[in-house]
């Protein structure tokens, strides 16, 4: 008489049942209500709301700005997360703790005090002979802010987990530091580095609250896409908002996509 086999994991289907409810109760629920509650528009009128030029323009705005951000942080991200794990240096740990203040720290505190530094009279802005706040220059800023940990946090334990003998041998059999990054490194960091690129620009795309402020939310000029959608909200256009935040999600769930069929295609040639 054979025995039956025993799970794998214990309590399985325990797990499994809340996980599942849980994913449901907090994303799935939500986002099919969103396509449920923007089914009321018609094709016609759909498709006229995302092409009017209001929405392109703030479209193009916050998806533009989003990706600046992330392919900032994506060379900031990484130089900060090489310098934690590879030097010892007074003040390291400080450094080390200061990358996750945007996680604690609320969107609209951010906000309101980049806004204070680089307005025109603030601290900052007052040294450049150009406007940062108020502009898609001051945008970018503060998405870089708030989507810097994504890639330091994503980029540290895999730099950690690569022995420096391994630079070394590559030293010793004649490659420089450059031929070394390139073949070496760059490799082993690249599906951990577009991952992080990737939370860095879904994270920039639907900010909010650090955003706000500094850009001034001039229509045609600095107008984002959020914002868009909380001024429909605010005029009770509860169609409209649904449907820009439906076509937002489509466009953002697209480009993840795609980040994913490209770390799949890197991941088996490591």
């Amino acid at each position: 008489m054979s025995r039956r086999a025993l799970p794998v994991i214990p309590g399985f289907g325990l797990t499994l049942g809340f996980s599942i409810s849980y994913l449901g109760l907090l994303v799935l629920i939500p986002l099919a209500t969103m396509f449920l509650y923007a089914s009321q528009l018609t094709l016609i009128q759909f498709w006229e709301l995302i092409t009017s030029r209001q929405v392109l323009f703030s479209l193009r705005l916050s998806f533009g700005t989003a990706l600046m951000a992330a392919f900032i942080n994506g060379i900031l991200g990484t130089l900060l997360a090489w310098v934690l794990v590879r030097y010892t240096f007074p003040g390291r740990k400080i450094i080390d703790a200061m990358v996750d203040m945007p996680f604690a720290l609320p969107t609209a505190v951010a906000g309101i005090a980049l806004t204070s530094l680089y307005a025109p009279t603030g601290l900052v802005g007052a040294l450049f002979p150009f406007k940062i706040a108020y502009t898609s220059l001051g945008i970018t800023l503060a998405l870089i802010f708030v989507t810097l940990p994504f890639v330091v946090r994503t980029l540290q334990p895999v730099l950690a987990d690569i022995p420096k003998e391994v630079e070394e041998a590559a030293s010793c059999l004649g490659a420089g530091p450059l031929q070394t990054f390139r073949h070496v490194l760059i490799p082993a960091i690249l599906p951990a580095w577009l991952t992080g690129f990737a939370l860095a620009f879904a994270r920039g795309i639907g900010e909010y609250g650090s955003v706000v402020f500094i850009a001034g939310n001039i229509p045609f000029k600095t107008e984002i896409l959020p914002l868009l959608i909380v001024s429909k909200l605010d005029q009770y256009d509860y169609k409209g908002a649904t449907g820009i935040g439906v076509f937002m999600l489509m466009i953002s769930f697209i480009m993840l996509l795609l980040i994913n069929i490209l770390q799949r295609h890197i991941q088996p040639k490591l």
